[in-house]
């Protein structure tokens, strides 16, 4: 039976790695999988999935004209489709996310969404938030704070070496402008001359 996954952590968890380790597990069974991404991320060129591990592929981009569904389903009838994997989920709209359960539903094809829970404000992004609704299964993908041994649950935005807590919900960028950090070191985060202190 299909079901509508969401998988969700916080920057630097693997999320892009996990998408590209599937994808290649459903293609070395020669089972046909569409892997799409927002195409708000641009970060690696749009319609780009990387890895910070240095691994990506193409990828469907998805803007806001693309109807998920009749996409998939077009495909579907040239060739059958096994999985939909989706980066970047959290900047989909809602429409988009029952779109993708469309196809779970009615075309009874899985549909893997991974992306960020939350943003540097700790809001849910509209992506997530309809995921969190409606998605058959939720799974975190973990890792660790930026200062500290604990879970990271949070995406602390810098700048300068200096936390932003004020700002647009969007704003891309890697290991130069967020750090994956725990409750704790969002709050509080280990300052030395007015930045974030360089980690031991």
């Amino acid at each position: 039976m299909a079901q509508l996954y969401f998988r969700y952590g916080a920057m630097n968890s693997g999320k892009s790695i996990e998408i590209l380790k599937v994808a290649h597990n459903y293609e070395e069974q020669a089972k046909r999988v569409i892997v799409m991404t927002s195409a708000v991320d641009t970060r690696s060129g749009q319609g780009i999935i990387a890895s910070r591990v240095g691994h990506e592929r193409p990828a469907v981009a998805i803007d806001a004209s693309l109807n998920i569904y009749d996409y998939v389903a077009r495909e579907n009838q040239t060739e059958r489709v096994f999985c939909v994997l989706i980066d970047e989920s959290q900047f989909l709209s809602a429409d988009h996310i029952d779109q993708c359960a469309q196809i779970v539903d009615d075309l009874n094809i899985p549909v893997m969404a991974f992306g960020l829970k939350n943003d540097f404000q700790n809001h849910l992004f509209t992506g997530s938030e309809r995921l969190l609704l409606v998605a058959d299964k939720i799974e975190e993908v973990k890792t660790i704070c930026w200062f500290c041994e604990k879970k990271a649950t949070m995406n602390m935005r810098v700048h300068n070496e200096v936390p932003c807590y004020d700002g647009d919900q969007v704003q891309i960028g890697g290991n130069e402008s967020y750090y994956p950090v725990c409750r704790k070191h969002y709050k509080q985060p280990p300052m030395q001359d007015g930045k974030i202190a360089k980690r031991a």
